[in-house]
C-alpha cells in the first residue's frame, strides 16, 4: 500500500466492526467511535472436541 493510501486511511473517522465481547464496543463508542457490535461465540461453546464433531455433520 502506497504512502498516501495509508495517509488517506489515516486520515478517516475510525469505524470499528467488533466480534464478541461487547465491553470493547462500549469502550469504543463512549470515546465516538461508530461501532457495529456482531454477536458471535465460538461453536460448542468453545469446546474443540465437540465442534470437530459437529463440523463433520455439514459434510
Amino acid at each position: 500500500m502506497s504512502e498516501s493510501k495509508v495517509k488517506k486511511l489515516l486520515d478517516e473517522p475510525l469505524r470499528v466492526v467488533n466480534i464478541g465481547l461487547e465491553g470493547f464496543a462500549t469502550e469504543l463508542e463512549q470515546q465516538g467511535v461508530k461501532v457495529i457490535q456482531v454477536d458471535w461465540s465460538p461453536p460448542a461453546g468453545g469446546d474443540t472436541k465437540l465442534a470437530n464433531l459437529l463440523s463433520k455433520l455439514g459434510t
